[in-house]
């Protein structure tokens, strides 16, 4: 009877090992430990020598008004769910007519297969709020470059913003948000 229970003690210590490496591939426990800072700077375009190379690469004027770029279309602040989150959100547009979304000053924990999401869902603070993003409309605007600093995301050219009244800090592996904001119209 010895004999066997030894045999067996093999395979079921492989089948544990096994177990553990595919639980760390997918949950990857350790990036609740390290931090990535990213640190973009605001996103600029500037106009082409054949444009109007008198106007500053910054502003352009109309018969009414100089308006300055890049234009803060929406902002709001960012709460936290199911990890504790700051930082404020922005969707800039550029003076060629593309937008970014920018998380400003953004720190979070880092987690597995977290991206950012632009919503139609509303943002409602603490465990409620964890797992409403996914239940309407999203688009995933890609991974979530750091857990700390300043980053831009590009935003379709045809996603008409309207759809959209907040973002949120995914985790596609775990379906919660790890911190979200409203976004608020600057006009």
């Amino acid at each position: 009877m010895n004999f066997l229970r030894g045999k067996a003690l093999g395979p079921v210590a492989l089948l544990a090992v096994v177990l553990v490496a595919v639980a760390a591939y997918f949950f990857q426990p350790w990036k609740l430990f390290v931090d990535t800072e990213v640190q973009e700077a605001i996103p600029t375009v500037y106009p082409t020598p054949s444009e109007n190379s008198t106007a500053s690469p910054r502003e352009t004027e109309t018969p009414q008004e100089t308006v300055q770029f890049p234009l803060v279309l929406a902002q709001g602040v960012l709460v936290s769910h199911e990890h504790q989150t700051s930082g404020k959100v922005k969707i800039l547009q550029l003076d060629d007519g593309s937008r970014v979304l920018r998380l400003e000053n953004l720190d979070t924990s880092d987690g597995p297969r977290v991206e950012v999401w632009l919503t139609d869902a509303p943002v409602i603070e603490g465990q409620e709020g964890w797992r409403v993003f996914d239940d309407g409309k999203y688009i995933s605007l890609g991974a979530m470059k750091g857990n700390q600093g300043n980053q831009n995301y590009e935003i379709p050219t045809d996603l008409d913003l309207s759809d959209a009244s907040s973002i949120s800090l995914w985790c596609v592996t775990f379906s919660v948000s790890f911190g979200a904001a409203e976004l608020v119209p600057t006009s």
